[in-house]
């Protein structure tokens, strides 16, 4: 069965034209992303060869020394200036095995089947090889997704797709077929001084609304928009708005990897040992 287009693949296209000249003005969520996804890999202590950058947006990801890599993205204007591929992340045609790791940083939050992207990205990796994702979620945008209830009253619009949460995540990740998943989760806060220095960043980065056929703002909502986060700004002004980063982590499976123990296969009895500690 096909699944449902949550987004607008046409529309996530032109966005993200639209914001790559600008992009590097607008990249502080990426970068703090990149930072904690080099982190991971220098907690790793094996070598990498062939990279995939899943959703490359400028190409900033650095691979590690010596590793061949490959970038796609689902904007033409970002694949075109890194000498990368156009393509939707669940709809990439990689050989199997083909890459012994692969970072998407940035772009899975808005991908209609976030399920089949992490399949196929658990596919195109050889055996051990290791996927290191992150994206927005959880409660990102909550002042923002508040303001906007306050200001469109009885009849509001969503203008904010859905989040997944933490949870969701890991589970999203045992579907796919990783091994070894690890789902965790950052928060950065950051402070603006009124609610149009959010919607240049949100646009700047490519992350405005995708939903399909989501009205335009009228003038006068925009107005009260702007009114109910001012009215959340602190003593100096600024109001904080977040943004929380889920991090994934899985392998492809491989024999050489742990393995849980067998069902049944315990030596001691859990019982005797609450009795020996009471």
């Amino acid at each position: 069965m096909t699944p449902p287009e949550i987004f607008d693949r046409t529309l996530r296209r032109l966005r993200r034209d639209r914001a790559a000249a600008g992009y590097a003005d607008h990249a502080f969520l990426r970068e703090a992303m990149l930072e904690g996804i080099a982190e991971r890999i220098d907690a790793v202590t094996r070598d990498f060869s062939d990279v995939l950058d899943l959703g490359c947006f400028d190409g900033s990801f650095v691979a590690p020394a010596g590793a061949t890599i490959t970038r796609i993205d689902p904007g033409r204007a970002f694949a075109a200036g890194v000498g990368g591929i156009q393509a939707d992340e669940d709809r990439p045609s990689f050989a199997d095995g083909a890459f012994d790791l692969i970072v998407a940083a940035g772009t899975l939050d808005t991908v209609s089947d976030l399920p089949g992207a992490l399949a196929l990205a658990r596919r195109a990796l050889r055996p051990d090889g290791l996927f290191l994702g992150a994206f927005t979620g959880g409660n990102t945008l909550s002042t923002l997704r508040a303001v906007l209830r306050e200001a469109e009253g009885d009849m509001p619009v969503a203008r904010i797709h859905p989040q997944v949460d933490v949870r969701a995540a890991g589970d999203l990740l045992m579907r796919a077929g990783f091994a070894l998943p690890v789902a965790d989760v950052e928060t950065l806060t950051v402070r603006y001084g009124n609610v149009w220095g959010l919607m240049r960043d949100l646009r700047g980065m490519a992350g405005t609304n995708l939903l399909p056929g989501t009205p335009p703002l009228r003038r006068d909502t925009l107005s009260r928009i702007d009114q109910a986060f001012t009215a959340r700004a602190h003593p100096d002004g600024r109001t904080a708005e977040r943004f929380d980063i889920i991090y994934l982590t899985g392998w492809a499976p491989a024999p050489s990897q742990p393995q849980p123990a067998r069902h049944g296969s315990a030596t001691a009895s859990l019982t005797d040992a609450l009795k020996s500690r009471s």
